[in-house]
């Protein structure tokens, strides 16, 4: 394995420590507290609906059956709790996709000395939305497909047996084009082109997919790994475009 592959790491634990400069805590909490907000409210939500529901069920059985009502609710925790891990990154990253267009311009103005982008402003900020979103969903469009495949893959047997190292590679592909799309948006890069350039420098993409990739694993963790990816995904577009140049 290249040397290179080590290199994502190390930009995701200083892109960890960028995203601490006072400059750029704005850019961090603003999309921390909308998705909290956001996430907050649907947990709220949900167990208000499961209470009712809970109710009106444990209201149609015989008392002897009370005690089912100890067991639903532990199962529907640990329920909210998986929902919650495996919805947060689709969503977290679709709301806060402008935001996180902000923090790797901001990251990438520390980086270089310069600031060759519009000031952040609300007209700004809501500019940004169609685009980012847009590019969000077009990352959604280029998953879907390939994990329906694997999906398919998984339940034939004998071909199954390679379907799940297929899973988790593409997984560490995606989470490093989910992360280096924002500066290469940023910087104009098309999709194809932003692709094209991953594919060449492979094994730091993946070296950095794969840092990401297992720090969205730690519970609860995710939620810091998001700007810390971003920022990290700046230094990664900043520091192999120069060695490239």
């Amino acid at each position: 394995m290249p040397p290179v592959v080590l290199n994502g790491p190390q930009y995701l634990a200083e892109g960890l420590k960028l995203m601490l400069r006072p400059g750029l805590r704005l850019f961090v909490l603003l999309p921390l507290l909308v998705n909290l907000l956001v996430f907050g409210g649907l947990i709220v939500l949900a167990v208000q609906q499961f209470g009712g529901l809970l109710e009106q069920l444990m209201g149609s059985v015989p008392d002897w059956l009370s005690w089912l009502n100890w067991l639903l609710w532990p199962l529907f925790v640990v329920l909210l709790l998986f929902t919650v891990f495996f919805t947060f990154s689709l969503l977290a990253n679709i709301i806060a996709a402008p935001f996180n267009g902000f923090l790797a311009e901001k990251v990438e103005v520390v980086l270089r000395g310069t600031d060759d982008f519009p000031p952040f402003s609300l007209a700004e900020l809501s500019a940004m939305v169609p685009r980012t979103v847009g590019r969000e969903l077009r990352k959604l469009g280029y998953f879907l497909p390939r994990a329906l495949v694997l999906l398919i893959l998984t339940f034939i047997p004998v071909i199954n047996l390679v379907a799940i190292p297929l899973w988790l590679l593409f997984g560490v592909w995606m989470m490093a084009i989910q992360y280096i799309d924002y500066p290469a948006d940023n910087n104009k890069l098309g999709w194809n082109e932003m692709l094209a350039w991953l594919r060449e420098k492979r094994w730091q993409s993946l070296g950095f997919g794969g840092s990401v990739y297992l720090a969205l694993l730690v519970p609860f963790a995710n939620i810091l790994v998001m700007p810390a990816a971003v920022a990290g995904a700046t230094l990664f577009w900043v520091r192999e475009r120069q060695t490239q140049a």
